[in-house]
């Protein structure tokens, strides 16, 4: 790594070890800069898929119940009364249809406290603050919205089914949205029928509201750009992030070190960090190394941080077993994002 004084500010994630209290953590649960300004009115249905419109009415109406207060005392004797509503509301959909921007939308028109986070961010607090400390916390919400519910891991959905349990008899409204894997694109799939299993006793407590569309993956994923040499990532360095906080690393000693980093503490691991540099990336073949940097692609993505990378192309990033296998859309997902983030650094095409 030289030449990269222009930069203004060089920093290493492998040297960061950030600490991260209870309150922080939570505070993270919130839909990213992506969606940091959605709302109802700024989503488009497609007119010719009545079901989007029809999901933004159904939303609505769930943002409105939330927000009504159950009528108590006087009020619950003589009329006043709240909206019916079920405990939950999942949104079933393919890739592209809009589920995350409608999600980040009702999080957005309920008044808090509320929390917006992915089923991986999730599953990380708990793995942070333990399974009672996080339903202790999640308890006093009115409202907790779970992006990508991933029904690819049969252990982590037990626990978040437990959790969605737990939240539903503690009063907490949930919303959900889950997607289909990449295999099952184009055959006109959906996940609700598994989503509901898989939650078990909750799965009558859920309205599930169904946006059809077209799948823009079937585009398949986008083609990696050439890596760089070392000496592409200092001009690239030099001519589009001077003055601003570059993260350069050894592609090997930063997913060693991720290894240290609990992946609830990834949001503040790259707090920030304008654009990130990969020294010789290298196909990563052990599950569990995979699955971690799939984490750190999702909060990459979720910031916007572009990537400056030498080495092997993002689309050789995880073996040809693991692209097929079980945990295939984390790794499409991932490939994809960093895809998007290393276009954007090289080229300047937004992601």
């Amino acid at each position: 790594m030289d030449g990269l004084g222009a930069a203004g500010q060089v920093e290493q994630l492998s040297k960061r070890t950030p600490q991260v209290s209870t309150d922080e953590l939570l505070q993270g649960f919130f839909p990213s800069p992506r969606f940091g300004s959605v709302s109802f009115d700024s989503y488009i249905p497609d007119p010719s898929q009545p079901s989007q419109a029809q999901a933004v009415t159904a939303m609505r109406a769930f943002a409105e119940s939330v927000n009504t207060p159950a009528p108590s005392g006087f009020r619950k004797l003589f009329g006043a009364k709240k909206p019916e509503t079920k405990a939950g509301f999942y949104l079933d959909g393919g890739f592209g249809v809009g589920k995350t921007h409608l999600l980040a939308s009702l999080w957005h028109a309920v008044e808090g406290p509320k929390a917006f986070g992915t089923f991986v961010e999730y599953t990380n607090l708990v793995g942070a603050l333990s399974f009672r400390k996080t339903v202790d916390a999640l308890s006093a919400y009115k409202l907790v919205c779970i992006d990508e519910f991933e029904l690819d891991d049969p252990g982590d959905t037990v626990l978040m089914s437990r959790l969605m349990r737990e939240l539903s008899d503690a009063g907490v409204k949930l919303a959900a949205t889950s997607n289909t894997l990449p295999g099952s694109l184009g055959e006109g799939r959906f996940a609700a029928v598994d989503f509901q299993r898989e939650i078990q006793v909750l799965a009558d407590q859920f309205d599930v509201v169904r946006i059809d569309g077209e799948d823009y993956r079937h585009r398949g994923l986008p083609e990696s750009p050439p890596p760089l040499d070392d000496a592409g990532i200092a001009a690239g360095i030099a001519a589009g992030f001077d003055g601003k906080t570059v993260a350069e690393d050894e592609f090997a000693d930063l997913v060693n070190h991720l290894a240290d980093v609990h992946p609830s503490r990834y949001r503040q691991l790259i707090d920030g960090i304008d654009a990130v540099a990969w020294h010789n990336v290298h196909t990563i073949s052990e599950q569990s190394v995979a699955l971690r940097f799939v984490v750190l692609a999702d909060r990459l993505y979720d910031k916007d941080v572009p990537i400056l990378a030498s080495g092997v192309p993002f689309d050789q990033l995880f073996t040809k077993e693991m692209m097929a296998g079980g945990y295939m859309k984390k790794y499409f997902r991932a490939v994809s994002r960093l895809t998007a983030l290393a276009r954007e650094g090289q080229t300047g095409e937004a992601s």
